[in-house]
């Protein structure tokens, strides 16, 4: 293949990290030559069938060197025989990757609806006064050195820049810093405080990675309802957060002393047929927000003719206001590798992929813990728990992009693709990962699955109803006395939730139920039953369990600019309905907000709605579809804020 290369040679840094990574990755431990399917059985060189190695090797130069060169574009084309205007395209589909010389530092402020108005815009303002304006140098002619790993060292100027950055995922600890940082750990803060802020982008401290994970060690500041002898509010134990606050993440051993891998062992006793029996008699459904059942998910991949087959969980938890997997993770990693393990063993699964959102630095550090630990005693492997079966793991860090949530869009995302949604049918279960049947499912599904094995299915019924049966969990924030995230049994109201996390701040004007995605819910339907069948009834969607509050001084249009932001930033571009529509969405509530209408407010609003129908009826996938429903939300109930006077109030007139 004639690959047109630049002519750009990697520096030797380069050359021996992209290298370094495929050999980390080549050959897999389960499989004698390493590579995984293609597209196409006529997809030509060797070489292309490791693709899927594309974005760990994107990680590992731009953490090494802080950019992606055109020497190293061209050195990971030819050893993948990609051509390098593919790779280009792969590596400026995140946001987290560079193809410019940059900043060994790079702090990433969360403007987003949790962080932006409680703190978030202060940040922004203190590090444009101390590392000048967004995406730049602190003075001119200080850029990076593009040959030397990080380019200019630490605590010099033009050492560290500073961008804007969607929900970062830590809205319980509003507002909220992630720091990028070349040849060193990320590191997370949060709640961050501007000196502190300043300070971390500018520290040679080695150990400060560790710091700020420290700093997250008490569990209860995220799960408030947490710790030994923690209960549901009407009484009963946790059942997802159990163990969060009580072991130590980072031991297998106090995991299984607390029960871990009872639930794989009751699985294999079962047996795959049973297992699945057990989780359709649950009535367990997806917790990410399609709802589908875990059974008859599971039912179809495991018997289907074509191996082989794949396992992906879904830990892309991108949305503004979710944070409840984050929570699951950071404190309780090793459930999900055994749920995983569980997932695979029923499916006839041998390699299972964790796609991780690449802003989660603590989480990732706890899982490849995990994953090595029980890799090391048995618990993952050629065979699992000498039971005979082979199941591991390959944990792939996103870098970025809402978009990968979407679950063929994180199938391509994994295959070395832009992460572009596929037209569906054929649905994962039938054709996903390259090309073969695939079960996709969400963290909290997943941890789900223990629950049900502790308890069986029938038993695991008899809370709540219907299709919302078991418990869930609800990320709160906002104006609320304690922020965090709660399990509560379905059947539990609205108001019943928020008082449990302290109740509102002020007097309330709304609550975002949902998320981005979601729709708002009034105060007068606070006694609604939070089911899938509840929301349903109000017009509203439990969605990704978002639970965001706004009082009295909220300042609505703002808001829904910043979510309509959102959606525009994270479109793919790919169908014209969202790449156009979500651009002019933003266009239109931002004349709003500055009281600035083509023609008149009215106008301005029926092109809102016009905008709404065509997106949710023409889109290819979820993201467009979804994109206009808190607007349309908040229009049908006549929360678009008026322009505020001088003296800070809304005009009624």
């Amino acid at each position: 293949m004639d690959l047109h290369l630049s002519g750009a040679q990697p520096t030797a840094l380069e050359r021996e990290t992209i290298d370094a990574a495929f050999a980390r990755a080549v050959p897999s431990p389960l499989s004698t030559n390493g590579d995984r399917p293609m597209r196409s059985h006529h997809a030509g060189h060797d070489a292309r069938a490791r693709r899927h190695l594309l974005l760990p090797v994107l990680h590992a130069v731009s953490d090494a060197v802080g950019w992606i060169s055109p020497g190293a574009l061209d050195h990971i084309a030819v050893t993948l025989s990609v051509p390098p205007a593919e790779i280009y395209g792969v590596a400026t589909f995140y946001a987290m990757f560079a193809v410019e010389p940059r900043a060994p530092r790079v702090v990433h402020v969360c403007d987003d609806v949790a962080c932006g108005p409680y703190g978030g815009e202060d940040i922004a303002a203190r590090l444009t006064e101390e590392l000048g304006p967004e995406g730049g140098a602190h003075q001119v002619g200080a850029e990076p050195d593009a040959a030397s790993p990080g380019g200019t060292p630490a605590g010099t100027p033009g050492s560290a820049c500073w961008v804007r950055s969607p929900c970062l995922g830590l809205c319980e600890r509003a507002p909220a810093v992630l720091h990028q940082r070349v040849a060193e750990p990320d590191l997370s803060q949060a709640p961050a405080r501007p000196d502190d802020v300043v300070a971390a982008a500018r520290s040679d401290d080695p150990a400060l990675a560790d710091e700020a994970d420290a700093a997250f060690a008490d569990t209860r500041v995220s799960a408030p309802q947490t710790g030994p002898g923690a209960t549901l509010p009407g009484g009963g134990p946790l059942r997802l957060m159990r163990r969060i606050g009580v072991v130590d993440p980072t031991s297998l051993d106090d995991y299984r002393a607390h029960g871990g891998y009872a639930a794989l062992r009751r699985a294999v006793d079962l047996g795959p047929t049973r297992v699945i029996t057990e989780l359709e008699d649950s009535s367990l459904t997806g917790r990410g927000g399609a709802a589908f059942p875990t059974g008859v998910k599971w039912k179809g991949v495991a018997g289907a003719p074509e191996r082989p087959h794949y396992l992906v969980c879904n830990a892309d938890e991108s949305e503004p206001g979710t944070f409840k997997d984050r929570v699951l993770m950071e404190g309780d990693p090793f459930a999900l590798i055994e749920s995983m393990t569980i997932a695979g063993y029923v499916t006839g699964t041998e390699v299972g992929y964790l796609y991780l959102r690449g802003e989660y630095p603590l989480v990732t550090r706890r899982l490849e813990n995990a994953i090595a630990a029980a890799r090391a005693r048995g618990f993952l492997g050629a065979d699992v728990m000498g039971e005979g079966f082979t199941f591991d793991i390959e944990l792939r860090r996103g870098a970025g992009a809402y978009i990968c949530g979407e679950e063929t869009a994180m199938l391509e995302s994994i295959e070395g693709f832009r992460g572009e949604p596929r037209n569906k049918p054929p649905f994962p279960s039938v054709s996903g990962l390259f090309g073969k049947p695939t079960a996709i499912n969400n963290v909290e599904t997943l941890y789900n699955v223990l629950g049900v094995l502790d308890v069986g299915g029938q038993a695991f019924a008899e809370v709540g109803g219907g299709r919302s049966t078991g418990t869930k969990l609800f990320c709160v924030s906002g104006a609320v006395g304690t922020p965090g995230v709660y399990e509560v049994e379905f059947g539990t109201t609205l108001r019943q939730l928020l008082d449990l996390a302290g109740g509102t701040r002020g007097e309330l004007r709304t609550v975002l139920l949902g998320g981005a995605a979601g729709g708002f819910v009034m105060p007068a339907d606070l006694d609604v039953v939070l089911t899938l069948e509840g929301a349903r009834d109000i017009g509203a969607t439990l969605g990704s369990g978002v639970v965001l509050v706004f009082d009295s001084h909220a300042d609505l249009t703002g808001t829904l600019r910043r979510i309509a932001a959102f959606f525009r930033d994270e479109s793919c571009g790919q169908c014209v309905p969202c790449r156009v529509g979500t651009v002019r969405q933003e266009e239109a509530l931002a004349r709003l907000e500055r009281d600035a209408p083509l023609g008149s407010r009215e106008t301005e609003l029926a092109l809102l709605d016009d905008l709404a129908r065509v997106m949710r009826d023409a889109s290819i996938c979820g993201l467009g579809q979804t994109a206009p429903a808190a607007v349309t939300s908040a229009l049908d109930l006549g929360l678009l804020d008026r322009p505020r006077s001088p003296n800070g109030k809304v005009p009624t007139a």
